[in-house]
């Protein structure tokens, strides 16, 4: 029904990687103009999106729109075997139970096959969220990845808050308390607001999950309102966007 294929297969398993952690059942979309690989959490407190679309592929061609759902641990398997050298060739066919994907090697040429079972059931349609949010800002992916990694150290919810043009995260349990303030220019790249105060709550081990894929994307922009659910978007090298929504604590 579908075969394209992707020349970077590394950043593939990195996104998939990070997306296995927010569900075992992966939702794959095939149109003429994109790929989408979807995931939501069973509780339904964060849902991710993959969107590649087809003028990134080296091949793409659709003989039919295809939605299937694949399980991420049977797909990581796979993808996890991908190189910094290969390419990724993903095909479906009509009669197929599996996901055929063949990673080759740019350099010598070497090509590796491997299947993905799907799971036997047809997809149940995913919201798309559009929610105006008033704070968007930006940073390296790495900034965020550390300032992640600082929060987790100390308590399992993270507040975000925007007052007199600035950002602060912060998080505290018991006796340990963590803060970072966070401008336009230290360390953020972009700062637009439309309301002058803001804040919100979010899950410490969502945004570990979201951090996962840091190294997908140079930049993160992160999004939120007051009593609004969180937006992550990566832009990825080549094309392409990951993006994730996290639902705030009340």
């Amino acid at each position: 029904m579908f075969s394209v294929r992707y020349p970077n297969a590394s950043k593939l398993k990195q996104v998939i990687h990070a997306l296995s952690k927010i569900s075992d059942e992966l939702q794959l979309e095939v149109t003429l103009e994109s790929l989408q690989l979807k995931a939501l959490a069973p509780d339904k407190t964060m849902m991710a999106s993959l969107v590649l679309p087809s003028i990134v592929f080296e091949e793409y061609s659709v003989e039919e729109e295809t939605k299937v759902l694949v399980p991420a641990s049977e797909l990581k398997k796979v993808i996890k075997r991908a190189t910094r050298n290969d390419v990724a060739h993903i095909s479906l066919s009509k009669e197929a139970s599996e996901l055929s994907v063949i990673l080759r090697d740019k350099k010598t040429g070497l090509e590796r096959e491997f299947a993905a079972p799907l799971i036997p059931r047809p997809p149940e349609p995913l919201p798309e969220l559009d929610v105006e949010l008033s704070v968007s800002f930006s940073m390296l992916s790495q900034d965020f990845k550390n300032i992640v990694g600082d929060v987790k150290l100390v308590g399992d919810e993270v507040e975000l808050s925007l007052a007199n043009g600035k950002i602060t995260i912060k998080s505290a349990e018991q006796s340990k308390e963590y803060v970072c303030e966070l401008s336009e220019g230290n360390p953020l790249t972009f700062l637009s607001s439309i309301a002058s105060s803001a804040k919100a709550t979010y899950s410490t081990d969502m945004l570990i999950t979201v951090a996962r894929a840091a190294g997908a994307s140079k930049q993160v922009l992160i999004s939120f309102d007051t009593g609004k659910p969180m937006k992550i978007e990566y832009e990825l090298a080549g094309g392409g966007k990951l993006v994730y929504w996290i639902v705030p604590r009340m």
